[in-house]
């Protein structure tokens, strides 16, 4: 799908479509709430986005351009989502977009956007989410810029995948932003949901039970299942907390139509995220396997890095990024504490959509990787 400047997204599949999810029960639900999501949209409840263009597409992917080819300066900054919902959660509305914000400062930005699997893309796991396709991203980045490195910034897992990939290939990156990134999965440092997994079937099994691609719905039953509080009670509070507030609100409602938005997972992801991640912990003790022949761990991890921890996280306890970060040897770390805000729904997703975070946090996270950027 490639794809001029403009403004919005596209309203249908990807190419590669549902695929086999569909045949399931959940798969089938992710195609109604879709569908639900798209009927959101027409009365003016969906994300309002800035122009992009499509700079390159693969299996499973695509990066996406916020400037044009030429003319442009500044720290080139690339983007991490989650391989779960919709990339747009980092562009809701121009008031709480994490890439206006950072345009508006002079970035360079692009998004690496996780596209819907298509049953051949099955086989993908962390080999490709955590290093194939993010080197990818970067050598059509740096044809386009002339920069090798570049600074990396992802959410919850995708700031996971960053990090990965920063301990795999240190010369491409020059800092990392790890926003509610989990680096440590036990019991004791990933809370509840780390809690939750453990007691789960295996996700050979699970992924018999819900089909493959494991479908997004799936995996929003297994979130809820272990953390209800979070996922369901919450957005309940945020609402009633916002209803005050005109923008508040806005947001909240978009993150509502957000959730919405399923994206499946590849089935050699998921079980590489539920077993070698969360189940064995294997980033932290140096032992993940990425391919056959490439082991890694957080030790391994070289360039600066900005830690943005909820102190009040569930889905992400802060121990779970300050246990294994603090314990690097001579890392330069630079820790913000995000103490929560109205209007996010999800408290997990609040330090990219709260307005609050973008009046206190966005300004210093852009000041960070400007230093990082002229320091390199």
């Amino acid at each position: 799908m490639q794809q001029s400047f403009g403004n919005g997204r596209p309203t249908a599949a990807p190419s590669g479509g549902r695929g086999a999810t569909s045949v399931t029960s959940f798969g089938l639900l992710d195609d109604v709430r879709r569908q639900l999501g798209h009927a959101l949209d027409f009365t003016g409840l969906g994300p309002v986005e800035a122009p992009f263009r499509v700079a390159a597409k693969w299996p499973g992917a695509q990066l996406r351009s916020y400037h044009p080819r030429t003319g442009a300066a500044g720290p080139v900054l690339l983007l991490l989502p989650a391989p779960i919902k919709r990339a747009y959660i980092w562009d809701l509305l121009p008031q709480v977009s994490v890439v206006r914000h950072c345009l508006s400062r002079g970035l360079r930005v692009f998004l690496l956007e996780w596209l819907d699997p298509a049953p051949s893309e099955d086989a993908l796991g962390l080999a490709d989410y955590a290093d194939r396709l993010p080197l990818a991203a970067l050598d059509v980045i740096s044809a386009e810029t002339g920069c090798a490195a570049a600074l990396l910034a992802g959410h919850s897992l995708g700031g996971t995948l960053a990090a990965i990939f920063a301990s795999l290939r240190p010369e491409r990156v020059g800092g990392l932003v790890l926003i509610e990134a989990p680096l440590a999965f036990g019991a004791s440092e990933a809370g509840p949901l780390a809690r939750g997994i453990d007691a789960m079937p295996h996700a050979r099994e699970l992924r018999a039970l819900a089909g493959s691609p494991v479908p997004g719905s799936f995996l929003g039953f297994l979130a809820i299942s272990a953390l209800p509080q979070t996922f369901l009670l919450q957005r309940w509070s945020d609402l009633a907390a916002s209803l005050a507030d005109p923008l508040a609100t806005a947001v909240h409602v978009r993150v509502e139509r957000w959730t919405l938005d399923e994206l499946a997972m590849p089935g050699a992801l998921f079980e590489d995220v539920f077993e070698q991640l969360y189940r064995e912990d294997r980033f932290r003790a140096g032992t993940l396997e990425v391919s056959e022949d490439r082991l890694t761990g957080a030790t391994r991890l070289q360039c600066p890095v900005l830690a943005v921890v909820n102190t009040s996280g569930q889905v992400v306890p802060p121990t779970s990024l300050v246990a294994v970060l603090g314990a690097i040897p001579e890392l330069r770390l630079r820790t913000l504490y995000y103490e929560g805000g109205r209007g996010s729904a999800l408290d997990h997703v609040g330090p990219l959509v709260a307005p609050l975070a973008h009046e206190v946090h966005w300004p210093q996270i852009v000041e960070w990787v400007g230093q990082c950027w002229s320091e390199s």
